[in-house]
């Protein structure tokens, strides 16, 4: 088995759909970062469009001093700075012009500062088959010879991705230097296994670095995850050659998930995730200072509960659900969701207030169900109309299809 990496890759991947973080956010996330010991920062936003859509197009002098910024501050916290390059939606891998392309891209980022990159061939409608792989394989064995360290994103990045072929191609062609991401055995993992790692490290010769997307809510408009790093044993961190994680768009809901991640990487004992969330909100509670009646940080356990992880709620939402009514703990936390619009941090409010709003207006009508006074006469919302509540294209399309506990979809 080859060993790719100089050093264990930790840290966070900027690789969302959706607006970009703006320097403070990074600038804040290296403080995080530097603080917590994590180490790597990708730079990969898919819609800044010279990552990704305009990738031949080199940067303007005042997106460049914008980027030796971002790589300056890096450099003073000690993280590893990687530039990202996705060239897959339209690269002509016959036409040598194009690898000069990317040559030139990298070589821009170089002057800059830059000495680690990454080229990503994810999320592309390109068949992952045998000969792609070598496609890639060439153009990115031909990177690595000018590169102090490269790494690839695969086509097929998930157990659930057809392309054993591919992989397999992928394995015998890259050279050893070169590290391979990997989701799990899905895109959004509930579960990262050794045993599943191990498979995945014979066919691809060389240990994987996980792009981990347990946070990642851009998929999902309604929801965000401030859950606890979980569903991967300690013992995964001798199975790969990095861990990455790609989490929510919105910055400052990152906290939790980011400080839990830190904790897991230097755990030296049994990993308890749920110890580690709560510690974790304890830490974030002072952000919630208000202008008017202070929160608690039990209300803000609940709340984030409503919004753990994408496969679960915490167990404090869960008691709620299984209560059947809709009493002291609903108003809690209803009230809770209102009180947000006190929060003295404006960008933590503005990052909330749609789900907290949301969240509140499921509740208010809950709770006036569960109090109405004739339970037999049909009961209505004056402030929940048909069509202005739960409305809308998407939600009239979701309600075509009904999705099972099994994955499965039926009218």
């Amino acid at each position: 088995m080859s060993s790719s990496n100089e050093k264990f890759f930790a840290g966070v991947i900027e690789g969302f759909y959706g607006k970009p973080w703006t320097e403070a956010e990074r600038f804040a996330l290296f403080e995080w970062m530097a603080g917590w010991g994590l180490d790597t920062y990708l730079y990969a936003p898919k819609d800044d469009l010279k990552h990704r859509g305009l990738w031949r197009d080199t940067y303007s002098p005042s997106e460049e001093e914008a980027l030796r910024r971002i790589i300056a501050r890096c450099t003073g916290h000690n993280i590893r700075f990687i530039y990202g390059l996705s060239p897959g939606l339209d690269i002509r891998f016959q036409d040598p012009a194009e690898v000069r392309h990317l040559k030139s891209r990298f070589e821009q980022m170089r002057v800059l500062g830059c000495e680690h990159f990454a080229i990503l061939f994810d999320d592309i409608p390109t068949a992952p088959t045998a000969s792609v792989a070598a496609d890639q394989a060439r153009v990115a064995n031909t990177l690595m010879r000018e590169c102090k360290s490269l790494l690839f994103c695969p086509t097929a990045y998930c157990g659930r991705m057809a392309g054993k072929d591919y992989l397999l191609a992928l394995g015998r062609e890259l050279v050893p230097e070169i590290n391979v991401f990997w989701t799990g055995p899905e895109i959004i993992s509930r579960e990262i296994s050794v045993a599943h790692v191990r498979e995945l490290q014979e066919i691809l010769c060389r240990k994987p670095v996980i792009w981990d997307n347990l946070h990642a809510n851009d998929y999902d408009g309604r929801r965000f995850y401030c859950g606890p790093y979980s569903g991967r044993p300690p013992e995964l961190r001798d199975e790969v050659s990095g861990l990455l994680v790609n989490p929510n768009n919105e910055f400052p809901l990152n906290f939790v998930p980011l400080r839990t991640f830190a904790e897991f990487v230097q755990n030296k004992a049994n990993w308890d995730a749920r110890k580690a969330y709560l510690a974790a909100m304890r830490e974030w509670f002072p952000r919630f200072a208000t202008i008017g009646e202070p929160l608690t940080i039990e209300d803000l356990v609940l709340f984030g509960d409503c919004y753990y992880l994408p496969h679960e709620e915490g167990p404090d939402a869960e008691a709620l659900l299984r209560q059947g009514t809709f009493g002291k703990e609903a108003k809690r936390l209803r009230n809770f969701c209102a009180r947000i619009s006190d929060l003295r941090d404006r960008n933590l409010f503005y990052a909330l207030s749609r789900r907290a709003w949301e969240l509140r207006e499921e509740l208010d009508l809950l709770i006036a169900y569960s109090e109405r006074t004739d339970k037999r006469a049909p009961f209505r919302s004056n402030g929940h109309l048909a069509g202005t509540y739960r409305g809308g294209m998407v939600a009239r399309l979701q309600r075509l299809l009904k999705q099972h506990e099994d994955g499965s979809l039926a009218q």
